[in-house]
């Protein structure tokens, strides 16, 4: 999936819009990076992804910069 990164935090995660349905945005952690460090993200960012479910609904996974 593609997407954009909409928030970053300052405790190492954030949020993504995915192109496919930018009305619901998709948790990520830092430790779902994949060559890519966590300070080096900026909002705005093209990220590619994958996603899987959790206890609090889908979340990204392997989030690689586009």
């Amino acid at each position: 999936m593609t997407g954009k990164i909409k928030r970053l935090t300052d405790k190492g995660f954030g949020f993504i819009t995915a192109d496919d349905s930018p009305e619901k945005d998709l948790f990520f952690h830092s430790s779902a990076l994949q060559g890519v460090s966590y300070s080096d993200l900026k909002e705005g960012d093209a990220v590619t992804f994958d996603t899987e479910d959790s206890d609090r609904g889908p979340r990204a996974i392997n989030v690689k910069l586009a």
